[in-house]
């Protein structure tokens, strides 16, 4: 029984660890505003038919 015990601490731990890196990257990095564009080929606006 203390093994199991000891593994799941361990894995509490781990997902803690883990929750909180999350946390921390989503509120405080901020994500670069750039425009994007993106090329469509002529064929994918205007397909033919067959």
């Amino acid at each position: 029984m203390p093994t199991l015990f000891r593994f799941v601490v361990t894995l509490t731990i781990l997902a803690g660890i883990a929750y909180g890196t999350m946390f921390a990257l989503a509120m405080f990095v901020e994500p670069k505003k750039t425009e994007m564009s993106v090329r469509i080929p002529p064929e994918k606006l205007n397909p033919k038919k067959n």
